[in-house]
């Protein structure tokens, strides 16, 4: 079994992270931690494969967290859960040793992916001796990062998604569906679909708002703030 410690400051989060771990077959938690502080002491104390590691952390950045563990000499791999887009922070990542790189918000399907692959790079490493030639290890390294993960539900696009977060984010009085479209150049059902999309993956929260005539209209409000 892969052993996984789960670090998210955020415990609604965190426990949603822990229940897509061990949906996965050959990976298990070996615990949840809030805190840079935390994952220092939790490696001291047990044994850890992977760390699932959130970036915005409440006493460190986890690209610091990163190289503090490296530093007192644990050889843990690091997979990425963060909403940082900062492309100086991509970078960083790669420089730190982080394998993968998970881009909030994201569903159970790209979770799963990205463990899975994780897992068949460390079966294609597991034994000794070498690859017998650059192909092989341009295979190892391409189960890592291959091209087909299913982030979003068929259908939707990345760009669209950013576009409608960037669009939420900026709306300090929440969206509509009609905002959204308007905001971004696409139909009032397309937006919404993002929307929903965002609020059932806890990045959002629906709002009814009332006006002076008519029906209530369901708005939508960023709920995680920009960092």
């Amino acid at each position: 079994m892969i052993r996984v410690l789960v670090v998210e400051d955020d415990p609604v989060a965190a426990e949603a992270h822990r229940q897509y771990v061990e949906r996965v077959a050959g990976f298990v938690v070996v615990g949840v931690v809030h805190t840079g502080a935390e994952v220092l002491r939790a490696l001291r104390q047990r044994a850890v494969d992977l760390l699932l590691l959130d970036f915005y952390l409440p006493d460190a950045h986890g690209l610091d967290v990163c190289r503090a563990v490296r530093a007192a000499g644990h050889a843990v791999d690091v997979i990425a859960v963060t909403s940082a887009r900062d492309l100086a922070v991509v970078r960083a990542a790669v420089s730190a040793g982080v394998v993968q790189y998970l881009l909030k918000p994201f569903t159970f399907a790209a979770m799963r992916d990205r463990l899975e692959r994780y897992a068949r790079f460390l079966a294609g490493t597991g034994n000794a001796g070498e690859v017998a030639g650059q192909s092989d290890v341009d295979s190892l390294l391409a189960t890592l990062r291959g091209p087909d993960s299913p982030a979003l539900p068929k259908g939707m696009s990345a760009p669209t998604l950013d576009a409608v977060i960037a669009a939420l984010r900026g709306a300090g009085d929440g969206l509509s569906a009609g905002g959204a479209s308007d905001a971004i150049g696409v139909s009032r059902v397309t937006a919404r679909r993002y929307l929903e999309y965002l609020a059932d993956n806890g990045f959002a929260v629906r709002r009814l708002q009332y006006g002076q005539v008519g029906r209530p209209e369901l708005w939508f409000h960023w709920s995680h703030p920009p960092r």
